[in-house]
Order: structure tokens, then sequence, then C-alpha cells
């Protein structure tokens, strides 16, 4: 284990007052900074601690399992981070400067998500506008970019249709006051802690060295953009499954201690609600595995064919459908109380919520596994 159970254990008190308030958990990032985490999963050849990714997965589930806001926002770092791991790895130099920043201290972001835009990775609906000196300036909304206001470097992308055909460019850009307005928008459900602002990108400007990769539109085994799913995918399914490994802990607790009248005995020996805890248990115990496989299986392959698409998201799927039913149960074993906003339980259910919204959703999981099952539609 990485971080300590102390650790945890003081971000796990101060979750919701940042939820009660909508806030930055500042005193959480700087602990967590303190700690390393910053730079755990860089590689030791780049001054970081050298975590697989099984072993950062881990981490953001058991730092989920303490505050989902806070480990969702800092999980987008992870993702970079494993982009760039990956780039490296599969020849892109440039991904070394980013393993750098990370083990420097720099806070990394994540801005993909556009409004109304459900091609997400595989296309942009920003502008991405060539400069003559090789750079780019990058126009466009940018939505759900947890952590914008703080970060000090962030990957992004916009479409460059100065050609015959648009090309994606992707970016290793640097927020400045200018050009990069993080509107106060974060008004949401759960999650509050991640302050996923919109960003409005008003000419941010790339030079050709921070250009990460220029590739056609759509699926790709361009190590950016199959970096950016996989680690994206893998690391969202770890910080899930925490959310439902901490409600079911709260379940088992809370029945113990919950009399029946009718009963004359704990809820704990009430056999509806003993079926429900396990129900919550069952469904857990097969995520973990699935975690753990696929992320040893990406970081010792060396090639990967479009399977690897549907099964990265059906982990990140299933992970956050499971998680949200174990939160359920657990709802309906521990009665009323947890209606109230004061609950953990409560909150948990709020934040779960969240994964039904990140990429990729139902929708695009089952198209792709009815293309590759029945080929497309003609």
């Amino acid at each position: 284990m990485f971080l300590s159970e102390e650790l945890l254990e003081q971000i796990h008190q101060r979750a919701a007052q940042y939820d009660l308030e909508n806030a930055w958990p500042k005193e959480d990032y700087e602990a967590l900074k303190e700690a390393g985490y910053y730079k755990a999963f860089v590689p030791k050849e780049y001054g970081g601690y050298g975590l697989s990714l099984q072993e950062i997965a881990q981490e953001q589930t058991r730092l989920a399992m303490a505050a989902p806001g806070t480990a969702l926002g800092i999980n987008m770092h992870q993702i970079i981070v494993g982009l760039a791991k990956h780039m490296v790895r599969f020849g892109n130099k440039k991904g070394e400067q980013i393993l750098r920043d990370a083990a420097d201290g720099k806070l990394l972001a994540f801005g993909i998500s556009e409004p109304s835009n459900d091609r997400v990775l595989f296309g942009s609906i920003s502008k991405a506008e060539p400069q003559e000196d090789g750079g780019y300036r990058f126009y466009g909304k940018k939505v759900f970019l947890s952590m914008g206001k703080y970060c000090d470097k962030l990957v992004s992308f916009g479409s460059d249709t100065s050609g015959e055909s648009p090309l994606s460019v992707f970016a290793y850009l640097t927020p400045d006051a200018e050009t990069f307005e993080v509107k106060d928008d974060w008004n949401t459900l759960g999650m509050k802690a991640t302050q996923s602002n919109t960003v409005e990108l008003k000419g941010i400007y790339a030079a050709e060295e921070q250009i990460l990769t220029k590739v056609a539109p759509g699926p790709s085994f361009d190590p950016v953009v199959f970096g950016i799913f996989a680690y994206f995918e893998i690391l969202l399914a770890a910080t899930y499954h925490g959310i439902g490994k901490r409600a079911l802990e709260i379940g088992i607790e809370t029945v113990k201690t919950r009399h029946s009248v009718s009963n004359d005995a704990p809820y704990s020996q009430d056999k509806n609600i003993r079926w429900r805890i396990a129900e919550a248990a069952i469904i857990l115990d097969g995520i973990q595995p699935q975690i753990n496989e696929l992320s040893q299986t990406l970081e010792s392959s060396e090639e990967y064919s479009f399977i690897w698409l549907p099964r990265l998201s059906s982990i990140k799927n299933r992970s956050v459908e499971v998680s949200k039913k174990a939160v359920e149960e657990i709802v309906r074993a521990s009665g009323g109380s947890s209606y109230y906003n004061t609950t953990e339980l409560s909150r948990l259910y709020r934040d779960v919520l969240a994964g039904l919204f990140q990429p990729s959703d139902q929708e695009s999981l089952h198209d792709a596994w009815a293309n590759i099952l029945l080929g497309p539609i003609v």
C-alpha cells in the first residue's frame, strides 16, 4: 500500500465538508502531494516511485473509499501519467516531459469532453489552428474538466481542418488567465470536490514540441489516443469500485447496530437484510480481478486488437453499474436514515451516479460490442 491508513482517514474526515461546501479539497491535494502521490505512478527512472497500473488502480480504489470526489479528481492526473508512460513505451518521447513534470509535483488535468459531442475522444468540435512556427492555438469549450482552476498542465485536443482531411491534434498545454477561462458552473448532484467546471479555450497556445500527436479522427492505436482511452477506463473503473466497497462497509456496520422491533434483534439477524448485504458483496467480488487482469495485460502487451476497446469500456461500465447497485442494496438495508444528506451513504449514492455520464456510456459500449460480434449496420 502506498497511501497510509492515517492519511486516508484524515481525507475521509474532510470529505463531508467539501461536499457540503461544494469546494475544492485543497487540504487533500496538499497531503497527497506531500505523500508523493503525484509521482507515485511515474517510473523510477523519471524521478517517481514506479507503481504499476495494477498498484495505482488499487490505490485509487482505497482513496475513493475515503473520499470519492478527491479520488475522481486526482484520477485525471494519474490518467495523464499513464498516458505518458504508454507514449514513451511505444516510442513517442514527448511523454517524457509529462513524466518529469509529474515527478516535480505538477498537477495534471485532462480536457477532452465537449458539450453535445458524443464522439468524445474520437473527434473534437474544438478548433486547432496551425501557426507559422509549427505550433497551434486552440479554441472551444471543454466540459467536466476536473481541477481546471488548480492544474499546472493539461492534455487536450482540437480539430485541424486546414488540410484536405481533418486531423485531431492533441497537445500538452499550460493554462493562463487570458486564454484558459474557467467558468464557475459546478453545481451538481454529487462529486462536488472534483470541481469539474466548464473551460473556454480562447486561443491557448501549444508550441510544436507540445503537440503530442496528430491523427485522423476515430478509434486509433496511436499511443496518445489509445493511451488516453485505456488508462481512463481502467482507472475510472478502479475509482468507482471504491464507492461500492465503502458502501458495503457502511452496510455491515449499520445492520449490526440497527434494531428490529418486530423481531427484537439486530437487523444483522434478519434473513432479508442479510440477503441484501450478501448481494452487494457478491456483485462487487468480480470487479477487482477484472481490473487486475486488464492492468497487467495492458502494461505487458506489445500490440492490441480492436477487441481491446469494448473490453476496456466494459470494465468501466460494469464497475459503475455494480457499485451503483451495491449502494442501492445498502441503502435498502440501512433504512430511511440514509435518505438524509448528512449521511455518508447518501453522499456515496449521489457520487456514484456521476459514472453514468462518463465515457464510454452504455449506448456506445453496446454499439461497440455489436459491431465486433455482428459487423456494422449497413
